[in-house]
């Protein structure tokens, strides 16, 4: 089995599609096609369905995607490593993180790694964080800023940013704003809920604070962005239950402690692979977030 078969298999499987890969990886389509006959005849299975318009995987092909995908992320860590050895940082950084994430400023942390390594490719994507645990243990992310979804594996590792309690937002002239207290989520069953898809760390952290409660919620408007969650509250369409650091970002609205204990605590971390498994350029922006120098260097130098 060659890595070009496995590079091959990745993009046809990524893009559902050979045309589109082969323009992707600058190969003619009947050499991605013979590749990846070769890598089923190796496997003795089939590992794509094809139609006229896309392919999709067969169960074989699903069990291959996973175990590709992390040998590929290791064979660029190796190459990253051996550069990084001779002094230079090189290759790619691939970062996902939820929104307004606590503990980390993501733009300036990534300034400040540009400026330190600026051969480093960085690339960022904002996903939940239930789907970044599943992107860094399959290799595809080299880290990610999310919440605790589980416990560290032989795949996925945490590093602790902070741990933060969760907040009631409300219009002003609410009536839980009057009330002036810490509300508990037997307070709040008949409420009508802003939150966010159930991917997301501060949903998670919600629902499991309402269900260690016994109290059964309706969320009734469901968003995929912290703007949007704060502009409906504004409007008094319904009450929200978020990180605390939320409510800085807008003011005008009441912020209410959460009781709830631990279910109501929010921990957000850096998931990473396993230590052998993280690349240079990952080890190096959790070294620059761990020690602060997120300062601009003097007369615009890069230390190494």
């Amino acid at each position: 089995m060659e890595l070009r078969h496995l590079q091959h298999f990745v993009a046809v499987a990524e893009d559902q599609h050979f045309t589109r890969a082969a323009e992707r990886l600058l190969v003619s389509q009947s050499g991605l096609s013979a590749s990846i006959r070769a890598l089923e005849r190796e496997l003795r299975a089939p590992l794509f369905v094809r139609t006229t318009r896309r392919v999709t995987l067969t169960e074989a092909g699903r069990a291959l995607l996973a175990e590709a995908e992390r040998i590929l992320a290791q064979v660029r860590a190796a190459h990253e490593a051996v550069a990084a050895v001779q002094g230079v940082l090189r290759g790619t950084l691939a970062l996902g993180t939820e929104q307004c994430i606590a503990g980390v400023h993501v733009a300036g942390l990534l300034a400040a790694f540009r400026r330190r390594h600026p051969d480093v490719e960085i690339r960022l994507r904002q996903a939940g964080s239930g789907a970044l645990a599943e992107e860094v243990a399959a290799g595809r992310l080299d880290l990610a800023f999310a919440y605790r979804t589980r416990a560290d594996s032989d795949q996925l590792r945490s590093v602790s940013l902070t741990s933060e309690p969760m907040t009631v937002l409300c219009h002003p002239s609410h009536r839980l704003a009057t009330a002036g207290a810490a509300v508990a989520p037997d307070d709040l069953g008949r409420e009508v809920f802003v939150d966010f898809h159930p991917d997301w760390g501060p949903r998670r952290t919600t629902d499991a604070a309402f269900a260690a409660a016994g109290i059964h919620r309706t969320v009734a408007l469901e968003v995929n962005d912290v703007h949007s969650l704060l502009d409906l509250v504004d409007e008094n369409l319904g009450i929200a239950v978020v990180p605390r650091h939320f409510r800085h970002k807008r003011p005008s609205l009441t912020a209410l402690p959460l009781k709830g204990g631990g279910e109501a605590a929010y921990e957000t971390v850096a998931l990473l692979p396993p230590e052998t498994a993280t690349s240079p350029a990952a080890r190096a922006l959790i070294t620059l977030l761990e020690t602060g120098g997120l300062e601009t260097p003097p007369d615009g130098a890069h230390p190494s």
